[in-house]
């Protein structure tokens, strides 16, 4: 199924509308969507390497766009909007602890989730709910997603082909690879907090 998903998606990176997704799911995913950008990213620069350097800035704006959402939802709808998106995603217990500790620690809290897979829209909604500076947040958005895409796209587009064939030949152990350390995020985030 994930290999059926892939080769869609690999398909999609050529279609004209692909860079509006990849902007949808970038901007979804710092403030409400459980998809990360790199599920269309790295498929988008592996079947366009020239194009890569221009996918990740269109991650990184829209991924920054999308943590100033996710700010002011926790900054203006925390009760009414954050609250039950926490819960749905059966993250309140666990913000509860991390907002004790947020602003102590607020930049590099952000910077570790804008980088890291674990879920960006939990730190774009405590930073709005704590009143973390937004300047902080579009700084940290900017540095971490940044950083973080545009290593993507220059490793693709550096090693495409290589990157392409590889993922072909080992897919499984990669996507087995990657749901692991998703999930070993997720339980990071919970024992830290």
């Amino acid at each position: 199924m994930l290999k059926r998903l892939y080769d869609w998606t690999l398909d999609r990176a050529a279609s004209p509308h692909a860079e509006r997704f990849l902007g949808f799911v970038s901007f979804a995913d710092s403030s409400f969507f459980p998809v990360p950008p790199d599920i269309m990213l790295i498929p988008m620069a592996l079947a366009e390497p020239k194009k890569a350097l221009r996918y990740a800035a269109i991650a990184t704006v829209t991924s920054v766009l999308g943590a100033i959402l996710g700010y002011a939802i926790g900054a203006l709808l925390f009760d009414a909007v954050a609250k039950p998106l926490l819960s749905f995603y059966g993250y309140l217990p666990v913000f509860e602890n991390f907002q004790a500790r947020f602003n102590a620690h607020g930049w590099l809290i952000m910077f570790l989730f804008a980088f890291t897979p674990l879920p960006y829209k939990v730190a774009t909604i405590a930073a709005g709910a704590t009143g973390l500076s937004l300047p902080a947040v579009v700084l940290m958005s900017i540095l971490g997603r940044g950083g973080r895409f545009f290593l993507v796209a220059l490793l693709m587009r550096r090693f495409g082909a290589q990157a392409a064939a590889i993922i072909d030949r080992h897919f499984h152990k990669l996507a087995l690879t990657f749901v692991a350390l998703l999930l070993g995020s997720f339980l990071v985030l919970h024992y830290a907090a």
